[in-house]
């Protein structure tokens, strides 16, 4: 299995809220949910992500302070995954409306809904928040930008996604419809397809971890640590798996990720342990074991220096917040 789908496989998103919004220009809305808002909407969420669905028309968007805003049309998804402020309109020059005071009831009992604007050129989005565990999640965010736009035009896999979510979305609320299940797995899929077009657009000189992904040496290297997290390695074992010196190796690492090796080896591993932890029964020291430590005591010095607690005491805590947000 390649590393990026490694990585997207411990990843574990709960869908907040589905927005149907609609504005005609002039319009210009701060989308960004205040911690208020975050707190009805995701209760006990440590990371949301913000995203919008163009699905009619066009707008533009743009993060806090002097940078570019960009363009998006019918087709273009902008996603948010550390929660940035963030603006969209036809004209960002005017005063801002926020979003969450325009948000109403839907009257056909479907998701909240926003209208506003001047009453010119149309545009619609479907709207969404994902959460995630910090922890479990941070190899992949910490990969992503502030703001991620892919274009899903003309993209089979995409089509029947937005398809599937507006229907599906229409039917939330509906005692024998499921529909909150199947935003939330829909959601998931819009994401995973969201990071999957965003690395096949990285440019060449771009620098980071999904940018490595494509780096024939480094997407080897990195493919064997996500795939075998287990296995003895050191980093002349792993060189010689990828055909380069172990000097070539350690440097290629430093410029495309920021980090040697075996530390990136280390935070995957941990980043498994909280995944299972989390979401399993295994004993601590089945874990340890099934990630490459070969005593409990060293996985848990390893755990708490990632974490700050041990790994007994963050599953108790992760699984009390995990209760108090079903409640």
């Amino acid at each position: 299995m390649d590393a990026l789908s490694e990585m997207l496989r411990v990843v574990r998103l709960n869908s907040g809220i589905f927005l149907d919004a609609e504005f005609t220009a002039p319009w210009c809305i701060d989308s960004t949910p205040g911690d208020e808002d975050m707190a009805r909407i995701l209760p006990n969420a440590e990371q949301v992500s913000i995203y919008h669905l163009v699905t009619e028309g066009r707008c533009l968007a743009k993060l806090p302070g002097p940078g570019p805003s960009i363009e998006l049309e019918a087709g273009d998804l902008v996603m948010f995954p550390h929660r940035d402020g963030h603006l969209l309109g036809s004209d960002l020059h005017l005063a801002p409306r926020r979003a969450a005071e325009l948000m109403e009831p839907s009257p056909g009992g479907g998701p909240p809904r926003v209208r506003y604007g001047g009453g010119g050129a149309r545009s619609r989005f479907v709207c969404g928040y994902l959460a995630c565990d910090r922890r479990t999640c941070k190899p992949l965010l910490d990969a992503l930008p502030r703001m991620l736009r892919v274009s899903l035009r003309g993209a089979p896999a995409t089509q029947w996604i937005e398809a599937t979510i507006r229907h599906a979305a229409s039917q939330t609320g509906a005692p024998d419809a499921g529909g909150d299940g199947l935003l939330a797995r829909l959601a998931e899929l819009l994401f995973v397809e969201a990071v999957r077009e965003y690395v096949r657009s990285i440019p060449e000189s771009q620098r980071g971890r999904l940018a490595g992904l494509r780096d024939p040496h480094e997407g080897r290297a990195l493919a064997l640590l996500h795939g075998e997290p287990a296995r003895c390695w050191d980093v002349e074992t792993l060189a010689q798996e990828t055909g380069l010196s172990r000097s070539a190796l350690g440097e290629r690492f430093v410029a495309l990720l920021g980090m040697p090796p075996m530390q990136y080896l280390t935070g995957w591993r941990m980043a498994l342990a909280a995944q299972a932890l989390s979401s399993g029964n295994d004993a601590v020291a089945r874990i340890a074991e099934r990630i490459g430590y070969e005593s409990e005591a060293a996985f848990n010095r390893a755990f708490k220096r990632e974490f700050g607690t041990p790994p007994a005491a963050w599953r108790r805590a992760a699984r009390g917040a995990g209760s108090k947000a079903r409640l």
